[in-house]
């Protein structure tokens, strides 16, 4: 129970890697609110904040669904407002929350690039700014945003298309920087860079192509648990693909049966 009474906030974690990282911290003791946008079945693509609350419940855990929307100030506000006054702190923030129109930049319709970038990055930042004054005032904290090997990687199979790779390069300076800003205060900002994983997502905007070599999320909710329990005065301003997290772990027993 290595997260045992943390509070956590996991956004994006109706399904994929959120939902998976949401899981591993329950499974670890932390207490979660579950942030995304999806509360009601899509017919498109399976999960929501209700099925990710149910299964930690299940094996019981504590939950907080709720439904938000990264990009909107007031939702995210009362977001960690009602996580406060349910749990009185917030030890860890996950920014996953993500979206994608995979296409090439000519054929790419502006709003798709806004919405891109939008909940990506934006949505990362109006989530952090949200609970850096709790944080701060505790002394402490992790902050783990999630971007992607498509930040360092120019040419990758699936497509992901510029937009999101822009999102997620600006997300690794953002937290190299941002680490710098707040090492005074004991809170570490950290990122991990998954490359192809089989989420519902990523499955679902790329059905014909071959999964078997993908990724499981289960593997970024163990890797999430590493990062979430090292000393916060020395491990910050780590962007980390997961051939540089198994160096990490290297040695660590719990991370072996992934």
């Amino acid at each position: 129970m290595k997260l045992q009474d943390k509070v956590a906030i996991v956004t994006g974690s109706s399904r994929g890697i959120g939902k998976a990282i949401a899981l591993a911290f329950a499974r670890e003791g932390a207490v979660v609110t579950i942030a995304a946008r999806t509360a009601i079945e899509s017919k498109l693509i399976t999960g929501t904040i209700h099925k990710t609350a149910d299964e930690i419940r299940a094996s019981g855990g504590k939950v907080l669904p709720i439904k938000t929307d990264v990009t909107n100030v007031s939702e995210v506000e009362a977001m960690v407002r009602k996580t406060i006054e349910e749990f009185k702190r917030i030890d860890i923030l996950v920014n996953n929350a993500a979206t994608n129109h995979p296409a090439l930049l000519k054929d790419m319709p502006l709003k798709h690039w806004d919405t891109t970038i939008g909940v990506n990055l934006r949505g990362t930042v109006v989530c952090t700014k949200a609970v850096l004054p709790i944080m701060m005032d505790q002394k402490e904290g992790h902050i783990i945003n999630i971007s992607s090997i498509v930040a360092r990687v120019i040419h990758h199979e699936p497509m992901t298309g510029l937009a999101y790779g822009v999102s997620k390069a600006a997300i690794n300076r953002f937290t190299r920087g941002l680490a710098e800003e707040l090492r005074e205060y004991r809170i570490a900002v950290n990122a991990l860079m998954p490359d192809n994983t089989d989420t519902e997502g990523w499955s679902y905007l790329n059905p014909t192509v071959d999964r078997s070599k993908w990724q499981k999320p289960e593997v970024w909710g163990r890797y999430a648990v590493y990062v979430a329990t090292r000393d916060t005065t020395a491990f910050t301003g780590k962007v980390l693909s997961e051939e540089e997290l198994k160096k990490e772990c290297r040695g660590q027993i719990f991370i072996l049966d992934i």
